[in-house]
């Protein structure tokens, strides 16, 4: 059995006529006649793979139809498998066939039965004696196997040379979908990761698509599950060529965040940077998605404020994502909002550290002085107008914020800074609401200005300031006084000293609470903590936060 015979090339009936004769090769005769004809074997295979990689797959089946049974007797032959370089024809072979034509029984458990050490382990002594005998330890001997699998695919979709194998040319975008496919069962596998990059990045000039949407969308649930670990270059590049893993990605980051107990901006800031979203958006047309799915949960769930608070998070981590960005590859802001009005996007963009705090009631007015000349202008009187006006102002809350503080802290003028948070909470002027709502919060704001001097306040002190607001029918009203009296507790020296009760009366008395506790962790976020005159504030907030969220 074991003298040397010649060989005819590709010839198929003498090859399985041998695989048939080897089996397993569990006797020490055949051991030693598969160690005499490797050498051949593997000129042969390497036939097979110059011959079918540039062959139809109906055409490779009809003038080769022994293949599937040869390579499936093949690959469960150790000493064959073992053998470095015609293991590597061998997976070649049956890539092929997989790739070219997902019908053939052989390939899909085959693949499985290559790429599997657990089975080979427990059922088969002599493959680890075999292994042994090479060195390698199992574990190190399918590892190497694998990544060597790998590595071949990964050099032929980046179009340069494997072990003096030439491999020319554009792939084919069938070929290449024929991969994605066969990467299915194994994306979460850790040597896979270089070919899932390789095909995530792989743009072959193709007017469709090529890669499959089962592989795509396969990629996307393992990210968000954290059972791979990509580069970013490689998940951005899959949301650009996959709307839907885009947006179940933003989904999914909504229905994380909402059902958290959110007890700090830092933890929800950690979140959503780790999603990767913020750095993906630096891509305009990212951004405009994601913007979209923001602004439809937004309407879907009537303005909740954990919802605003995520979008306004989400935002201060965009602008951060795109000043980090390489200056030869930044877009330009307008590219993110191009239907706004220019210069108010300029000015709501820039991050309040960015200015000294003298003259954030200048920049304040200039915001509110440009939204009030849009909203009041003859042209834009829709409410679809309206709200993308609103939607832009509301996603840069932090200015809101300061708007609100500034009203009680700041020397100010204080009827643009009211006209501001006015519209934010009443965008609408129908029946003149707006208005009533700035006549109202004008009279609060007085006369919580002549109690901010004082050191010793009662709640009734406060109760007399806003008698009127347990009356008031109309939510934005009752939001926007609630702000301010929010601030006034946080920034008073004698409202600190009644914040905890007055705080549980505004929740008792308003439906208020989601939006009060909102605020507090907005504002304990973004309140500089080593300034001195904040100490007083940052403690109020750490007990009202920590008390707060157990009541409600």
């Amino acid at each position: 059995m074991a003298q040397e015979t010649a060989v005819p090339k590709l010839n198929f009936e003498y090859w399985l006529d041998k695989a048939i004769e080897w089996d397993q090769a569990t006797t020490l005769e055949s051991q030693k006649d598969v160690c005499l004809h490797l050498p051949q074997l593997q000129e042969f295979l390497h036939q097979i793979y110059e011959t079918l990689k540039h062959m139809d797959s109906v055409v490779a089946i009809q003038q080769f139809p022994l293949i599937g049974q040869l390579l499936g007797r093949l690959c469960w032959n150790p000493f064959v498998i073992g053998y470095a370089v015609s293991s590597f024809y061998t997976a070649c072979c049956n890539l092929i066939l997989f790739f070219y034509c997902p019908s053939v029984d052989l390939s899909q458990s085959l693949l499985c039965h290559l790429l599997s050490s657990s089975k080979w382990e427990s059922n088969e002594a002599e493959t680890s004696t075999f292994i042994s005998t090479l060195g390698y330890t199992s574990a190190d001997y399918y590892c190497h196997l694998v990544k060597n699998m790998v590595f071949s695919l990964v050099t032929e979709l980046r179009g340069n040379q494997f072990n003096g194998l030439n491999i020319q040319g554009r792939v084919s975008a069938s070929r290449v979908n024929a991969v994605s496919l066969f990467c299915l069962p194994l994306v979460t596998l850790p040597d896979l990761i270089p070919l899932l990059e390789t095909l995530l990045l792989y743009h072959g000039g193709a007017s469709k698509e090529i890669l499959s949407s089962e592989f795509l969308e396969a990629v996307n649930e393992a990210f968000l599950k954290k059972k791979i670990s990509l580069p970013e270059s490689a998940i951005f590049s899959l949301w650009l060529r996959h709307l839907p893993s885009l947006e179940k990605a933003t989904l999914y980051l909504l229905d994380q965040l909402v059902s958290i107990q959110l007890n700090s901006l830092e933890e929800v800031a950690c979140i959503i940077k780790d999603s990767l979203l913020p750095q993906a958006a630096s891509h305009p047309a990212i951004f405009r998605i994601v913007n979209e799915i923001f602004k439809n949960a937004l309407l879907e769930t009537d303005g909740t404020p954990e919802v605003i608070t995520i979008i306004q998070v989400f935002t201060q981590l965009f602008l951060q994502a795109h000043q980090n960005e390489n200056k030869q590859h930044k877009f330009p802001l307008k590219a993110y909002f191009p239907y706004h009005h220019q210069p108010l996007v300029t000015a709501l963009l820039r991050r309040p550290f960015e200015l000294p705090t003298t003259h954030w009631s200048q920049h304040l007015k200039h915001i509110s002085d440009m939204l009030r000349g849009l909203v009041e202008d003859t042209n834009i009187s829709s409410l679809a107008d309206i709200f993308e006006i609103w939607f832009l102002v509301a996603r840069f809350g932090e200015w809101l914020d300061i708007a609100a503080e500034q009203l009680l802290k700041a020397a100010v003028e204080p009827d643009a800074l009211l006209w501001l948070l006015a519209f934010y909470y009443c965008p609408q002027n129908e029946n003149q609401q707006r208005t009533q709502t700035m006549v109202e919060a004008q009279a609060v704001y007085n006369h919580l200005m002549m109690l901010f001097s004082c050191t010793v306040l009662s709640v009734k002190d406060l109760e007399a300031a806003v008698h009127s607001v347990t009356d008031i029918e109309q939510c934005c009203n009752q939001h926007l006084i609630t702000h301010l009296l929010t601030n006034f507790l946080l920034f008073s020296s004698g409202g600190h000293m009644i914040a905890q009760e007055f705080i549980y009366h505004i929740i008792e008395t308003t439906d208020t609470s989601k939006e009060v506790c909102s605020l507090l962790i907005r504002t304990a976020y973004r309140i500089n903590h080593n300034d001195e005159e904040n100490q007083r504030t940052v403690k109020v907030l750490n007990e009202l936060l920590k008390k707060l969220t157990l009541k409600v």
